[in-house]
């Protein structure tokens, strides 16, 4: 079987809700609109849930039926991860947690989508490992650290 993946749905209360978080609050590009539906050049698409269950449950969409809460993540990096960071906070989004540096280097921080599914915002790994060669840690050290592979961190190096 040849399959590939084309994009994650999110299916949403408030479509105009959700919109307005993605792309007024995260910055994200629509590629198309289709009312009911919106995709983004990000490669993800928002659904609205009370057509979307009918069309492929076959029933009426059920609130007590929707999956629980932070069941879904959306992963976004930043390269200015810190500037964002603070757009958000003075955006009064809800935060699942401040910035942490995550077991493998990279720092992110989450916040809940206005349908509560969780928003990752990180630094992209390549930075990570700039930040890791930068302080003094050789690239066997980042390596590991990172739990990237050598090859990967030697990559980065050689461009750094």
């Amino acid at each position: 079987m040849k399959i590939r993946f084309n994009s994650a749905v999110l299916m949403v209360k408030d479509i105009d809700v959700s919109r307005r978080f993605y792309e007024t609050v995260l910055r994200q590009e629509i590629e198309m609109d289709l009312g009911k539906n919106i995709a983004f050049k990000a490669g993800f698409s928002l659904w609205q849930a009370d057509y979307a269950y009918p069309v492929i449950f076959g029933r009426p969409f059920d609130e007590l039926e929707q999956r629980g809460y932070d069941q879904f993540e959306m992963c976004f990096e930043s390269e200015i991860i810190d500037e964002v960071y603070s757009e958000l906070k003075a955006s009064g989004v809800e935060f699942v947690h401040e910035m942490v540096e995550q077991p493998w280097a990279q720092r992110v921080f989450r916040v809940y989508d206005p349908d509560r599914n969780v928003v990752e915002v990180g630094e992209p790994m390549e930075f990570v490992i700039k930040r890791l060669l930068s302080s003094g840690m050789t690239e066997l050290e980042v390596a590991q650290r990172t739990y990237m592979p050598i090859e990967a961190v030697r990559e980065v190096a050689a461009r750094f």
